[in-house]
Formats: structure tokens, sequence, C-alpha cells
């Protein structure tokens, strides 16, 4: 046994010494290389990771190898070409720089073709171009200010404890339904003549005074011939000069003060406000004053000859005169129903002419207010609009609904008046008629089946052709005003209408169907030019649906 284990021991002890480095000085040798040799694997390893490279654009590189001065052999020349080669190819890329790897240099030329082909696009410039322009300050009427009402908070009738609460439905009938609570329904008599824009107690201006006293402008009968008319439209044009706010509401009617050397202009909205504006005026907002004579919407208005007055009707039944002398609107007439349009019977503007919304047409003098001389029933379905005949004035055109007549005061009756010519062809109805202005020798009406027609007035007989249906766009709308096409003053045979088409524009057309201009755009203006009115001795034009446009000639 103590053989056996002795011999154990002896190869224990030899693998021992196999496995145990030895402690020898002499022995150093073998772990000093394999430490040299992992320093230089080490060393091969850093050289073979790339170090990182600034990728920047050069765009010319200098070939260093060019200025090498030592003689070469033929093989180190023939070498030294091609790598200057290689190097006049690279040296042209974008971002070229020594060093770079060929992916590198495809990925720089990647970057170079997808720039310059964005900034072909031009996409800076598109953006900027649908980039909204700011809107201008709108002149005129200044906002009222409005507190906002502070509502209770609501809380759960749940958390509260109480039963929850039935709403009550009221059915509304006719004798329930009241009038809104803000329409304040104007006395009878004369209105004081104060505005709604200034202070309480203050004067009239004195230049308004003056210009409302200044004797009409001359009524000339001479025209320009087409060729002169349409050279004039070409030069028409609008600047933020001439876009104000008169009035609160839509504009429903407007008009231009006869003066021959100044510019003054009126506006009624559907509240019953009357703003008045003149140009670069230093009174009022901007020039404009505003006044509240009626209830309801103003539907039509002109100014009479000197004296002159401004004559307004309304739905509210009233017909009033605006005096600034006596700094009152004095009642005219007073209907039952609203009042739609009216006109002068006579030349000194004493007479009217109204037409009621009930189907009656009532001739009034000024002079004995609130009462009317006749009243004739031509309808039973309302009135739209009246005209007198601005040469034969006992002949007067009506829009009644679908049809549109023309009778003869001379020979009207209290009810069943026959008509002395039918202007017939209307399917829908008819918003306006008007005679021709000077001679009265065509009519022109514009009706809701997309057609104006101008029918030939020459002889008064129950034979009345027409002359020309011009199609039209008419849809307006339930809550704007409707088109109408009136007679522009300065040619005989040319009219002026507003149009539904976008950008907003009106258009000039001659009787025979041909535009005199193909579209007079209303600059940056979003509403509809419904309600137009011209004026007689210069080229100047209301186009109105909220604010006041007014188109001047550049001599004016």
């Amino acid at each position: 046994m103590d053989a056996d284990k002795s011999e154990i021991s002896l190869k224990t002890m030899q693998l021992l010494q196999e496995r145990t480095p030895s402690q020898n000085p002499g022995m150093d040798e073998p772990l000093r290389r394999t430490s040299r040799r992992i320093r230089e694997r080490k060393k091969q390893e850093k050289k073979q990771i790339l170090s990182p490279k600034c990728l920047t654009f050069r765009s010319k590189m200098k070939n260093t190898r060019k200025g090498v001065k030592r003689k070469k052999n033929d093989s180190e020349e023939e070498e030294n070409v091609q790598e200057t080669q290689v190097d006049n190819d690279t040296e042209f890329l974008p971002g070229h720089r020594e060093g770079l790897s060929e992916y590198e240099l495809e990925r720089l030329e990647n970057i170079r073709q997808n720039q310059a082909f964005l900034n072909s696009l031009k996409l800076p410039q598109i953006s900027e171009a649908l980039r909204p322009k700011p809107k201008p300050t709108l002149k005129g009427l200044k906002k009222e200010k409005t507190e906002t009402e502070m509502l209770p908070v609501r809380k759960s009738l749940r958390l509260l404890n109480k039963d929850p609460q039935t709403a009550v439905t009221v059915e509304m009938t006719p004798s329930t339904a009241k009038e809104p609570e803000n329409i304040v329904i104007k006395a009878p008599g004369p209105i004081p003549l104060d505005p709604i824009n200034l202070e309480e107690y203050v004067r009239l201006p004195e230049d308004l005074l003056n210009l409302w006293n200044e004797v009409p402008s001359k009524q000339d009968t001479e025209t320009l011939d087409l060729n002169s008319y349409q050279e004039v439209l070409q030069k028409l044009s609008i600047d933020e000069g001439c876009v104000v706010k008169v009035v609160k509401g839509r504009v429903c009617s407007a008009a231009f003060h006869p003066s021959a050397s100044n510019l003054l202009m009126a506006a009624g909205d559907k509240f019953g406000h009357l703003g008045l504006w003149k140009p670069d005026a230093k009174w009022g907002d901007d020039g404009v004053l505003c006044f509240e004579p009626h209830s309801r919407a103003i539907t039509s208005m002109a100014f009479s000859s000197h004296p002159c007055n401004l004559i307004t009707v309304s739905y509210d039944g009233f017909a009033r005169s605006m005096d600034l002398e006596k700094a009152v609107f004095d009642e005219v007439y007073r209907s039952t129903s609203g009042l739609k349009s009216f006109d002068f019977l006579s030349n000194d503007c004493s007479t009217l002419l109204l037409g009621e919304w009930n189907g009656d047409v009532a001739v009034v003098d000024r002079r004995t207010p609130g009462e009317y001389e006749s009243l004739h029933t031509m309808a039973e379905k309302p009135i739209r609009c009246v005209h007198v005949h601005p040469v034969q004035q006992h002949y007067f055109v009506v829009a009644e609904s679908s049809f549109v007549n023309i009778y003869d005061l001379r020979h009207l009756k209290r009810r069943n008046s026959l008509a002395v010519c039918e202007l017939s062809g209307h399917r829908r109805s008819v918003s306006s008629a008007f005679f021709s202005p000077h001679t009265g020798n065509r009519v022109l009406t514009t009706c809701m089946d997309n057609n104006i027609r101008v029918f030939n007035t020459s002889q008064m007989d129950s034979n009345t052709p027409v002359i020309k249906s011009i199609a039209h766009n008419m849809h307006t709308g339930r809550w704007l005003s409707k088109l109408s096409a009136v007679w522009d003053p300065k040619h005989q045979e040319c009219f002026v209408i507003g149009s539904v088409d976008r950008p907003r524009q009106i258009q000039h057309s001659t009787q025979a169907g041909t535009l005199c201009l193909e579209a007079m755009q209303v600059g940056d203006c979003t509403s509809l030019p419904t309600v137009t009115s011209t004026r007689r001795d210069t080229f100047i034009y209301l186009f109105i649906e909220l604010i006041v446009l007014v188109f001047c000639f550049p001599f004016f």
C-alpha cells in the first residue's frame, strides 16, 4: 500500500510541475514574446478601424502627385498617369475629398441631384404665392364692442338629488308668433335726424349741408358711341380708398346725390339703417354718417331735385323724406303693408308712384303727407318693381310676380285695370323692370328663370316683341338680395348687372347680348355685388353687398 501511495504522489507532483509556470528568471522569454504578440495584434486591429471623415463640399482639389520632382522609371510613370486620371474624374464630384469611398461619393452625388430637383420645383415661391394675403383694414363704421354674457355653470341634477326637468313644448301659431325683440317699430310722423355713430347733441357738418343744397347737374341726352364707351370701361379701377362700410347690415338699396362737383352716396340696409358717405371727408367714421329712419329693410331710395331730399321706402310701410335743413325724416306716406319700390311721376319730384307688397299701386303727393291721391289694385301677389316712362310720364311698367305689364295712369280703375302692353315670356318671378333712360323705347327685365330680356316699347300696343333674351345666372340664394339689371345712362343700349361667378365681378352688356367688358373684378371682395347703382354724368358705379365698392374713372 505504501508503494502505491508513493507512485500516486509522484504523478501528481509531475502534473503540478507541468501546469505551474517556472519561477526561474531564465523562463521569462516566452511570456514577453506572447505579450508582444498581443500588443502587435491590437495595433493591427486599430489600423483596420477607419477614422471618422468629415464630408464637406470642395469645388476643386489640387493634384499633389503632379508636383513630385524626382526621376521615375516607365512603370512608375504609367502608374502615376492612371492615378492622375482617377483623381481628375473624382475631383469634380460634389463633396470630393481624399480618402472617401465610392459609396460615399455616390451618396453625395445623390444628395446633389435631389437638391437640384427640389430647387427646380420652386417650392418656396409656390408656398409664398399660396399664403393668404393680409386683409386690408376696412374703412367706415367701426364694429361695436359687445360684452359676452356669462352663463351659469351647469350642474348635475342627480348629484343635487333633484328630479329631471322636462322640457315644455309650445306650438307656434300665427297668434303666438311675435316679432323679434330687437326690432323697434318707428312712430308715425317726423323723426329727428340724429346720426347713431356720433355723440349726442352733435350738429351735422356744415360741409354736408352745403353739399346737400348744391344745384343738381343738368341731364345731358348725348351719349358716347360704343367704341368710346368700351375704351372708358377698360380704364375703370378700384383701390382700398374706394371700399368702405356704410351700414351695419346687408345693403338693399343705394343712390347717388345729383351734385355736379362732389360725390355723395347713400345706402340702406335690411335693418332700416341709412348711411351717407363722402370720400375724403373728415366727419363721422372715415366720412360715413349712419342714421336709423326705418325699422325694416330699406327697399328703394332716390334723391329728388332742388330742393334736394332723399326719399326712402321700407318694408315697415313708411315712405320718408330726409331733409337736412329741418334735420328730420318727414313722413310722406304710410301703408298697412310693406313698400317695395317707387318712382317720381313729375319733373319736380312732388308726386310719387309707390308699389306696395299687397299688390296695390298708390299715387302720393308729397305736399299732403300721410295720404294717397289714388289707390289701385293691380294684382293679388306682391308688386316687386314700378318704373315711370322718362318721356311719357303717364305710362309706367309694373313687375307683378311672373307678369310684366305697362299701364296708363289716365285710365286706371280702382280694380281690374287693363294693361296697355303685356310683356310676356317670363316663366318665373321677375325682380325688376326698367324703361331705357333717355327714350323709353326699351324695357329691361330681370327674371329668376336665369334670363335678362329686352323688349321693344317704341309703340305702346298689345304686340310687344322681345328683342333679345340673355342667359345669366340669377341664383343668389335665399338670404341675399336678388340680382337686378339696370340701364347705364351713359349709353342708351348698355346695362350693368352683378354676377355670382368667382372671382366676384360685374358685367357690362348691350341689348344685343354682347359684352362691353368681359369681367370687371371686384378686388378681394368675397360678397356678391347684387345691388347696382349708376351715375349719369361720370363713370362711377356702386356694387354693393355689405360694403360699398366704387369704381372711379381716373380723371375724376
